[in-house]
């Protein structure tokens, strides 16, 4: 973020930009089934000064992302579980491509 453009931070999927009623609006879900995935701890959202939560984009994809799974009947714990899987899975596959690229192997996902 500049000084020139304090709006910046808004393009940051990590910016605490929405608060709880625009955030479970936003992925068709309610702010009960915010607080749930917070608890289950598949997001921790930030707080605002006054002790709101406020939640990122990226955390919107991952909420939207345990909410698909839910609405096709998946208990919320394991929805949270796989969803926190599926993340570990393509951080390690983004990891071992970089690998293969410093070593100069080919890409086998190409």
């Amino acid at each position: 973020m500049t000084a020139e453009n304090p709006l910046g931070r808004l393009d940051d999927d990590d910016y605490p930009a929405y608060t709880m009623g625009r955030a479970a609006e936003m992925i068709g879900a309610t702010p009960g089934f915010l607080r749930a995935i917070g608890e289950a701890r598949l997001i921790t959202p930030l707080r605002s000064e006054g002790g709101h939560r406020r939640y990122s984009r990226y955390q919107l994809r991952v909420a939207a992302r345990a909410r698909e799974l839910v609405d096709q009947g998946t208990p919320i714990e394991a929805a949270c579980r796989i969803v926190i899987l599926e993340d570990q899975l393509e951080e390690a596959q983004r990891i071992n491509a970089e690998y293969r690229r410093a070593a100069g192997s080919p890409d086998p996902t190409v």
